[in-house]
Order: structure tokens, then C-alpha cells, then sequence
């Protein structure tokens, strides 16, 4: 399987899934609606899904699944320009593939769901409160967190086995999905902890184009955080691990 279609198929299984429990919550009639643990369910699937999407793509791309952590990886001479593009392109299509999918699954319960931001929370994320640099920090520290622990959880800064492509599958699946699932249930609570650019920017435009019933506007005014947000906080990761690393 090439690097791209690892990519693809980690970043769609990351997002069938994960937004798949979403929807299991906030839609009607579901299995879990109304469930008093929600927020545990939520972060404990998107963890279970991250380790899902690095078991399938680890051996193939190095398992990113998310731009914040190519960008890092390309920082650190590790991935190419034309790899970084190549990545975020086929994590992009993935996960709109993904919640595409997710989609159709649960269209009835859709078809009955006349809440629209519930609907659109089943698809991308939107912040507890509407308040600019509050929601940036959120997003640039989850995404920080994130990169800045894969530098330091993985054996020689990602180098211990060159048969082994850079990113989170040479971390390792298990450890990986935990540590995504600590930030939600730690850092998750001010905007949904995106901290992925495709996993919210697929998505977003997903729920703009199919034609969802009840649905509301698709929140292109808030899009830009999601997106800028952990790529800054994966570039500060990168550059405070080379600080720390070559002058303290």
C-alpha cells in the first residue's frame, strides 16, 4: 500500500469512527442518546479510533493522520515538501470520505434530528464559547501537547528503526490513542479538541455539501482555528523540543 492510500485509509477509519460515536450521542434514537457519560464515551472512542487508524497506516506511511503532525515531522527533515503535500492531501480526502460515511450509517437517526448544531457537532467542532484567542490557544496547546509527547515517547526522537516510515506508528498504536485520549478528557472541554486540520476542515465540508436535513450553517467563520491553530502549536512543539535539545 503506498504512503497516500495509508494515509487515506488511516485518516477515514479515524473519522468513520470517531465522528461515528458523536453521532451515536447527540442524534436521536440511538443507542447511547442521552447517555450521562457522553464525554467519556467520546474521548474514549477517539483515542480507541486514533489507535485504530495508526494500526492500519503504520507499516505503510508512519501513520499521521493529521497535518499538525506532518508539519512537524517536515520541520525535523523528515518528511520531504512533496511528502508533506502527498500526506495532507490524502488526510484531507480521508476524512471526508470518513464522516461521509458516517453519514449514510446513521441517515435515519439524521432525518430525524432537528437540532442542527448537534448535527453539525456530529461533523466538525465548535468552541464552548465564542472567543477568539481563548479557542486558538485550546487548539495550538492540544495539538502541542500531542506533537511534543510523540518527540519524547518514541525511542530516539523517531529514529530507533529505519524500517519503520517517521510518524505515530513508529511511536506505537497503544500509546498513541492514549495519549489522544488524556487531551480530550483533559484539554477537550473549550472547543472539542480538533487539534487535527483535516479531521475538522474535511468534515466542515462535508456537512456543506450533503444535503442534510435540519442542518444549520456549516460555522466557516470559526473554520480558520481548527485549522491554524494546531499547525502553530505543532511548529512550537518542534521548535521548543530543538531548544531544549541544543541549549539547555
Amino acid at each position: 500500500m503506498s504512503a497516500f492510500w495509508a494515509e487515506f485509509m488511516g485518516t477515514f477509519l479515524l473519522l468513520f469512527v470517531g465522528n461515528g460515536v458523536v453521532a451515536n450521542v447527540v442524534l436521536k434514537q440511538t443507542k447511547a442518546a442521552g447517555d450521562p457519560g457522553s464525554w467519556i464515551m467520546i474521548t474514549t472512542a477517539w483515542g480507541l479510533a486514533v489507535y485504530i487508524g495508526v494500526v492500519v497506516a503504520g507499516p505503510y506511511s508512519g501513520a499521521h493522520l493529521n497535518p499538525a503532525v506532518s508539519l512537524a515531522l517536515w520541520l525535523n527533515t523528515d518528511l520531504t515538501t512533496s511528502q508533506l503535500g502527498t500526506y495532507v492531501l490524502a488526510q484531507l480526502l480521508g476524512a471526508a470520505a470518513g464522516t461521509t460515511l458516517n453519514y449514510f450509517f446513521y441517515k435515519p437517526h439524521y432525518d430525524i434530528t432537528e437540532n442542527g448544531a448537534a448535527i453539525r457537532g456530529s461533523f466538525c467542532t465548535s468552541p464552548s464559547f465564542d472567543k477568539t484567542w481563548n479557542n486558538f490557544l485550546s487548539e495550538a496547546m492540544g495539538a502541542f501537547v500531542l506533537v511534543f509527547v510523540v518527540f519524547y515517547i518514541s525511542p530516539a526522537s523517531l529514529e530507533a528503526d529505519p524500517s519503520i516510515p517517521i510518524g505515530l506508528g513508529s511511536v506505537g498504536a497503544l500509546p498513541v490513542g492514549l495519549l489522544v485520549w488524556v487531551i480530550g478528557l483533559g484539554l477537550g472541554g473549550t472547543t472539542g479538541y480538533a487539534i487535527n486540520p483535516a479531521r475538522d476542515l474535511g468534515p466542515r465540508i462535508m456537512h456543506q455539501l450533503l444535503p442534510i436535513k435540519h442542518k444549520i450553517d456549516s460555522g466557516w467563520s470559526y473554520a480558520w482555528i481548527p485549522v491554524c491553530a494546531p499547525l502553530a502549536g505543532a511548529a512550537l512543539a518542534w521548535w521548543i523540543k530543538e531548544l531544549l535539545l541544543t541549549t539547555v
